[in-house]
């Protein structure tokens, strides 16, 4: 008799346990599934395929290694064309539908703002958006960025030309939320050495940029320097259009059109471009989170096809598979947004990472790095 007792205890427990577990949308006894929106398809394809072989390079990792507590990481992505009706399309099948535990890498502010009302009614967590826009960097509970803000590059950049000299500034960017946040702040930067910008070009139409017309709006001001805040299609053919005028402004871009694309785009063009990376280079074996991720993207992709983008997206796998790790075995919602938001000086290979309940801006890391003629960055 009591056997039997013990043993319907047991059973209890169990579904007790069993239960709870249900009630977490995304994890079961084998898997856990992660969302991802992202353009696989159209003029940006290149940056969302970046941004989802990273994660799979390391999530493939882990469950090689047995997965976490025993779960292997199933990332679900669907394409969205670089289309923000898709993408909100996308979001509301995620977590809807496919019932995902978490949002995981969209690729700018434009395609990850229309995913908060979904965010927010369903409290979903909402990892690593590729994107450094001020709108996304507004503490919001459930969004954690891995990277550092436009703003900081964009002070960066100005901080590396003032000194040489070079006084006059001009801003390439889109006439839209976003890109009015990123003249503000280089605005803001030039401000503090009592300089403002002396030209501008601000592109309604993303798809079809005027580059001819804001090619001529920028020489208005005879700048030393043009900072562009665009798609890298469209940097590359700013660049291209200013050689062919005979434009030899020192020209500088933040990270939002990815570096590698950009790179590939411009070629030989795009000699002495000077781009702000969030991560150090994928080539900077020095480092122990490069050493990983080169081995790991190798495998991935059965070629050593290293890029900034698809390293910035390791680096946040890797966060968040710590984060599972730290929440247990039980993990919910909000035991694995508890286990984020003690993420303090976590050191993901050369790389530090810093949450907590009040700041989910996880880094500050700003690079410049140089283009060659090659197509490869200096730094």
């Amino acid at each position: 008799m009591r056997f039997v007792k013990t043993v319907a205890a047991g059973v209890t427990l169990a579904a007790i346990a069993f239960g709870a577990q249900a009630q977490t949308p995304g994890v079961s006894a084998s898997t856990i599934l992660i969302g991802q929106s992202t353009p696989l398809t159209g003029a940006n394809a290149e940056l969302g395929s970046d941004i989802r072989n990273g994660a799979l390079a390391y999530f493939a990792k882990v469950n090689d290694a047995g997965g976490v507590h025993g779960r292997k990481i199933e990332l679900i992505t669907l394409d969205d064309g670089n289309n923000i009706q898709r993408s909100q399309a996308n979001t509301i099948e995620l977590v809807e539908k496919r019932n995902v535990f978490a949002l995981f890498g969209y690729p700018s502010a434009t395609l990850s703002r229309p995913a908060l009302p979904t965010v927010e009614k369903h409290r979903v967590p909402f990892l690593s958006p590729f994107t450094g826009a001020d709108p996304m960097r507004v503490f919001h509970k459930h969004v954690y960025n891995m990277r550092g803000s436009y703003a900081e590059e964009l002070e960066k950049i100005v901080d590396h030309f003032e000194p040489l000299g070079l006084k006059r500034f001009s801003i390439v960017h889109y006439d839209d939320v976003v890109g009015k946040e990123n003249l503000t702040a280089v605005e803001r930067a030039l401000k503090k050495r009592n300089l403002s910008v002396v030209s501008v070009a601000a592109w309604k139409d993303r798809a079809k940029p005027d580059i001819e017309g804001g090619l001529k709006e920028v020489m208005k001001g005879q700048p030393d320097v043009v900072i562009l805040t665009t798609l890298y299609k469209a940097t590359a053919d700013f660049v291209r259009a200013a050689k062919k005028a005979g434009f030899h402004a020192q020209m500088a871009s933040n990270s939002f059109p990815g570096a590698s694309p950009l790179a590939k785009e411009l070629g030989a063009e795009g000699a002495g471009l000077i781009v702000a990376t969030v991560v150090p280079p994928p080539t900077k074996r020095s480092q122990a989170i490069v050493q990983e991720y080169q081995a790991a993207i190798e495998k991935q992709l059965g070629k050593k096809e290293f890029s900034f983008t698809s390293l910035e997206s390791y680096i946040a796998a890797k966060v968040t598979v710590e984060a599972m790790r730290r929440a247990g075995p039980n993990m919910t919602r909000e035991s694995f947004q508890k286990a984020l938001d003690g993420l303090k000086g976590y050191d993901a290979g050369g790389y530090i990472v810093n949450f907590s309940p009040t700041d989910h801006n996880g880094s500050s890391f700003v690079e410049l790095t140089v283009l060659g003629r090659d197509r490869k960055y200096s730094y």
